[in-house]
Order: structure tokens, then C-alpha cells, then sequence
């Protein structure tokens, strides 16, 4: 029997049990709730406080673990040898991740407290008799799914295909219907949806604070974060706008609903990285209890980094010649003219009374609207738009692509009348069917 093949009795669905002794031999019982694996000797445990097993561990160094596999009632006895703790590194930032999810998500932010990785060496393995149920049939393949998208992903060339193809590709070969893609804005503090699988209302556009629930933390600490039990509770970040309220504006509802169900049963939170460069969160869900495992965490991680080495290569592709587009002959403006009203301080765009989307996704499409009735003008490359002083975009990481594609959906989910088409790499063309008057309601006040 080896460590890893134990995996499934760590994932915290049943309590473990930890025996200890002082030196005079007095022994004490505790639960555990999480045994987190280290690799194929080691085990690590919490140290949150100084209590009687601490004090019995560092006094006489060896413990007895029993752990149980939720899935099939299997036991097994871990005699441990305690080795060193540790207080900073990938164990204890790991490990520091998960708790202040679970703190999140319970109303405990702040009074979890990790204080250090107890590191633990496994010296023997014994099964303890009991019924044991069969392991649980799995219908899909995580290693020939990860290789298909792997595959797919590197015939991709627009960002949109790309997030696409992971979320369809998650439902076809991992049998995942609730999924996520969230992507870091340019202030550094929050993530916005940019595609979403499986809910009644998109979300596309919904924000959530870097360290705030699963998704949040998984982002801040730049690692996996998964929960197999029902949240007690929600802490996604709500946008109020304290400076338009502190400077006397209407507050306004520029709040899109997240998508995640109130109280998911199980809940994987991947970052998306490339390298150094934190692009954002794959997020999954499922109405089943301890639906996704270790090799569910696993699969989940190589497609996230996948996904970012794709990023970074979309949204920093080299530039290239290209040709000159053929003339699209204008399409007569009918009907009544739209009053589009745009808020500076938030950079908040509203279709008549309708909210449409904020940030520089607004701002975005302010310049184009104004560059329309200024000149007529109807196309425009993302290179023009990133050097456009306007705009002001950092010179680093302005997740301009990103912005445009949230902008392009909310458009098509919203307004059947103005369109932002991508007619080339790097190229963007304005429709519009109906006359439009712009309003600057901070200017104008």
C-alpha cells in the first residue's frame, strides 16, 4: 500500500482521528478535519493554537492517524513520525489557501489563523479490517481529455474560440455543466466573468474580489482550491461604489449578478496561469457532494495552464501586416434615437436607462461612439486602441483583448441594435443601426 493511493481519504469528507501521548504515556484522541498529502512519504497537519497534541508532539514525536475513504468505507492506520513545521513555502501557502477559504466561506474570515505546516513521515501503512464498498465507476478519461484540449487549444486563434472550446470541452470530456472562466482587471483587485457554461444567466461581466470565497482566494494565493461539501456561506464581492456615494452621485446599479448557485455541494477553483502572469480563474461547480477529486484538481490545473499560455499568446500576439479590409457599405440608422449616457468616474456606459457595462470595456466603447459621430469612423485596430491616450492604459498587462470580448458579449446579449465584430486579427468594426445622441452626465453637471 503507498501514500498516494490514500489520496481520496484525505479530501476531508469524513474526520480523521489522531492519537498522541505525553512523555509519562498519557495518550490523547483528537479529529482532524484536513490531512493534507505532501508526496509519496508525507503527510502534513494544521497548527492553528497550541494545544494538547502540540504539546504532546513536541515532547514525544509519534502519532497514530486513522483515517477513512468516504467512497468506500476503507480504514487505514498511519503510524507517523513528526519531522519539522513549516511557515512560509508552497506547503504552507497551500495549505494557508484552503483555510482561509473555508474561513471565507463560513463567516470565520480572520479567526482562522494557520500557524504553521506540521510535517509528518509516514512509516507504515496498515488496513483495518471493515466492509468495504467497490470504488465508484468514473465515465470519463482525465488524462485523454486534458490531451484532446491540449490539441484543440493549438489550432486556436481568437480569444473568444478559446474560452469556448475549454468550457464545451470541460462538458464533453469531463462531464463538468457548471463552469467559469474569470479573468484579472487591470486595477489588480478584482476578476470579471468573460464566459460561463451551464447557467440560466450568463453572468458575463459579474465581478468577484481577489481574496474574496473560493474563487477569490484561489486567485490570491495562486493556488487549486476545492471544497466537496455544501458553502454555508456566500462572501462573493458585491461592487458599492463608495466614491460616487462619498462624492454626492446617484448610486447606480452597475451590479451583474453572479452566476454560481447559492449553495454548491462541491467547488474546484483553478488559477490561470502563464509563467509569472496571473490571467485569472477557471471555476467549476456541481450540485454533488465531493464530485471532483485530487485527479479532477489535477486535469483542472493543466488545462488552466494551457488556457494561460494561450492567453498570453492571444493577447500578445507579434505584429503583423495585414491587408487593407474591403469597404462595408453603412447600414441605414432607423428608428428612434438611443440616449447613450456615460458616468467618468466609473466609466459606466447605460443604453438609455439600461446598464450595459463599466470599467475600460466603458470607456472602450465611449471612444468608439464619440469617434463615430465625430468622423463616421467604424473600424479600428486593438494597436490603435491600446496607444490611444484617451484610454490610458497601463503600459503592462492593460487585459485590453479581454475587455473588448466581455464588451463584444454583453453587446450581443444585450442590444440588438449596436455590435463590435472582429473582422481580422487585432481589427474591430463598429455596427450600428439606429441614431445615437452621447450624453457625459458628469461633464454635463
Amino acid at each position: 500500500m503507498r501514500l498516494e493511493q490514500l489520496r481520496n481519504c484525505f479530501e476531508g469528507g469524513a474526520p480523521s482521528m489522531l492519537a498522541t501521548c505525553a512523555q509519562d504515556g498519557t495518550p490523547n484522541v483528537t479529529y482532524v478535519s484536513q490531512v493534507h498529502f505532501v508526496d509519496c512519504r508525507h503527510v502534513a497537519l494544521s497548527f492553528q493554537f497550541f494545544s494538547k497534541t502540540r504539546e504532546n508532539i513536541l515532547a514525544h514525536p509519534h502519532a497514530s492517524l486513522l483515517v477513512l475513504d468516504p467512497a468506500t468505507a476503507a480504514r487505514y492506520r498511519l503510524t507517523l513520525v513528526y519531522v519539522r513545521t513549516e511557515s512560509d513555502g508552497p506547503l504552507f501557502q497551500s495549505m494557508k489557501a484552503k483555510l482561509a477559504s473555508i474561513a471565507s466561506h463560513t463567516g470565520m474570515a480572520g479567526v482562522f489563523r494557520l500557524l504553521g505546516a506540521d510535517v509528518y513521515e509516514v512509516s507504515q501503512i496498515e488496513n483495518v479490517p471493515g466492509t468495504v464498498l467497490p470504488p465508484p465507476e468514473i465515465s470519463y478519461n482525465r488524462l485523454s481529455a486534458v490531451r484532446l484540449l491540449a490539441q484543440r487549444l493549438s489550432t486556436v486563434d481568437d480569444l473568444a474560440v478559446a474560452f469556448d472550446l475549454v468550457l464545451a470541452g470541460l462538458s464533453e470530456l469531463l462531464d463538468i455543466q457548471h463552469a467559469l472562466v474569470l479573468c484579472v482587471d487591470e486595477s489588480g483587485f478584482w476578476l470579471y466573468t468573460v464566459a460561463s457554461l451551464g447557467y440560466t444567466e450568463s453572468g458575463l461581466g459579474s465581478e468577484v474580489a481577489i481574496g474574496d470565497g473560493v474563487v477569490g482566494i484561489a486567485a490570491q494565493y495562486r493556488t487549486p482550491i476545492r471544497l466537496g461539501w455544501p458553502a454555508a456561506e456566500y462572501a462573493y464581492g458585491r461592487a458599492v461604489r463608495a466614491e460616487a456615494v462619498r462624492d454626492g452621485m446617484v448610486a447606480l446599479n452597475t451590479e451583474i449578478p453572479f452566476p454560481a448557485s447559492d449553495t454548491p455541494h462541491s467547488q474546484l477553483a483553478v488559477p490561470i496561469e502563464a509563467g509569472g502572469w496571473l490571467a485569472g480563474v477557471l471555476y467549476v461547480e456541481s450540485p454533488f457532494e465531493r464530485r471532483f477529486s485530487y485527479e479532477d484538481e489535477d486535469a483542472l490545473v493543466a488545462v488552466a495552464q494551457l488556457l494561460g499560455q494561450t492567453m498570453r499568446w492571444l493577447t500578445r500576439p507579434p505584429e503583423l501586416p495585414m491587408p487593407p479590409l474591403p469597404a462595408e457599405q453603412p447600414v441605414p440608422l432607423a428608428g428612434k434615437a438611443v440616449a447613450v449616457r456615460y458616468f467618468a468616474t466609473t466609466q459606466s456606459v447605460f443604453l438609455g436607462e439600461d446598464y450595459l457595462i463599466k470599467g475600460v470595456a466603458g470607456a472602450v466603447l465611449w471612444l468608439l461612439l464619440s469617434d463615430y459621430l465625430a468622423e463616421g469612423r467604424t473600424e479600428w485596430s486593438n494597436r490603435a486602441l491600446r496607444l490611444d491616450p484617451r484610454l490610458r492604459l497601463p503600459e503592462l498587462d492593460d487585459n485590453l483583448e479581454t475587455r473588448l470580448l466581455l464588451l463584444q458579449r454583453r453587446l450581443g446579449e444585450r442590444c440588438d441594435w449596436l455590435a463590435l465584430h472582429k473582422v481580422g486579427r487585432g481589427r474591430l468594426r463598429l455596427a450600428i443601426a439606429r441614431p445615437i445622441q452621447l450624453l457625459d452626465v458628469e461633464a454635463a453637471q
